[in-house]
């Protein structure tokens, strides 16, 4: 027998938030063939194709020198922050649209832990890049990624890479290479932090292409003993050295237990040292434990909007200038725009994300979507019986049942359908999962 609550639980983890229909679907197919099919998606995704990668053309600044006067590069930082923008409501759009949802959430999941921010990158194209680098090795070995991102022009020119020399070795990339990405705090010596940035030497990025370079003369080619091992390395062997070790199986498997099933029931132990991401995410959905794991995680902020959007019906490529502008003012008003985290530590997570502040930019933003939402679903809405709205809510936001104290927050905003569709979204029931 198929057990819905299993099913449902599953969607609202694995995708950014389920529409009803998909709920349905996915309930006649039970929990195993979904978890299949979001792990092992069957031919091309139509919402990709219609929303394509956005040609950005060239970094503006890319044609900036020093003898450019200080108006032409004031409009080269305006032209960049243009980009950033349209790259930013880009893949908002593309979140919404996609059908292959645990793939996009993947490339998000990975931009979380990769954390790299435009602030500093400053540059459009090269964010691109790294998302497209996510999506093409996210759901595959853990080697290939760090292979990938070690070389990667956004986060070497995050953490300071291209400042990296044989004379003069910076450690940032190397330090958050071991702690945040790959192994965890503990796991490495500051003796390997020193060894690992003299590996990670000699690569620069060039801003007129946007590529990562190799400058031999730039690298350290002596030996180094990193984590026990003494050898030539490079960036290459260093990352490979990284990815191979034990710790990071574990790591990334505790960091992947955090993001889709939250932190109040711990990880189960599963064999994480071989394989794909998508082969761990199926051992970690998969356990029992995952199944405890239900009304125990705080969405983050653009969880939450993209999910709102993908149930209510809403492209937001297809909104207005002023009210994509809104969306992204009020997703700041809740800590989390793409492309832009806090630190090289990511969001926060859990609680953090209910603070007052915040809840008065979700309900600023739960009107905009409200008012946005597509025709169909405020006449669906409207059509029902006043005495049924609540329910007919529950099942277009995908939310198993409301509190009483919820329902008695909902009955009085049961005449107006689009006051009905806020006080739903900034519900308990349906901020938490």
């Amino acid at each position: 027998m198929v057990d819905r609550d299993d099913v449902v639980h599953l969607l609202r983890r694995a995708t950014f938030g389920p529409t009803a229909a998909e709920v349905e679907a996915a309930g006649r197919a039970g929990a195993a063939a979904t978890l299949d099919r979001l792990l092992s998606p069957v031919g091309s995704d139509p919402g990709a194709a219609a929303t394509p990668v956005p040609d950005l053309g060239t970094d503006p600044y890319a044609g900036i020198t020093k003898e450019s006067s200080r108006e032409q590069r004031q409009q080269a930082r305006k032209e960049q922050a243009e980009q950033v923008r349209g790259l930013v409501e880009w893949w908002l759009d593309r979140m919404v649209a996609a059908e292959h949802q645990l793939t996009e959430k993947l490339v998000f999941f990975w931009h979380g832990h990769w954390a790299t921010s435009v602030r500093k990158v400053r540059s459009a194209q090269l964010m691109l890049g790294q998302l497209e680098t996510f999506r093409r090795y996210g759901r595959g070995p853990f080697e290939a990624l760090v292979l990938a991102m070690v070389r990667d022009p956004a986060l070497i020119l995050w953490l300071d890479g291209q400042k990296n020399t044989r004379t003069a070795p910076n450690e940032n990339l190397a330090r958050e290479l071991m702690e945040l990405f790959t192994l965890g705090i503990g796991k490495y010596t500051e003796a390997d932090v020193k060894a690992g940035a003299r590996a990670l030497t000699g690569w620069q990025v060039d801003r007129r292409t946007g590529a990562a370079r190799f400058v031999r003369r730039r690298h350290d080619p002596a030996e180094k003993t990193i984590l026990g091992r003494t050898a030539a390395f490079d960036a290459e062997e260093y990352a490979r050295l990284l990815a191979g070790r034990p710790e990071a199986g574990a790591f990334v498997a505790a960091r992947l237990w955090a993001r889709f099933a939250g932190t109040d029931v711990p990880p189960p132990t599963v064999d994480a040292s071989a394989g794909s991401t998508a082969e761990l995410l199926r051992a970690l959905l998969g356990r029992p434990e995952f199944g405890q794991t239900r009304g125990g995680l705080v969405k983050q902020p653009v969880e939450w909007a993209v999910g709102a959007m993908r149930q209510l019906g809403i492209r937001p490529g297809r909104l207005a200038e002023q009210q994509r502008r809104e969306l992204a003012n009020r997703l700041a008003g809740m800590d989390q725009v793409p492309l832009r985290p806090p630190s090289v530590g990511g969001w926060p997570a859990g609680p953090a994300w209910l603070t007052t502040s915040s809840l008065q930019s979700r309900m600023r933003l739960a009107a905009l979507l409200a008012g946005a939402a597509a025709p169909e679903v405020t006449r669906r809405l409207a059509g029902t019986a006043r005495a049924e709205r609540p329910e007919a809510l529950a099942r277009l936001l995908v939310v198993d049942r409301w509190t009483p104290r919820t329902l008695a927050a909902l009955t009085p905003q049961a005449d107006d359908p689009r006051r009905l569709l806020v006080a739903g979204l900034v519900s308990p029931e349906y901020t938490v999962s």
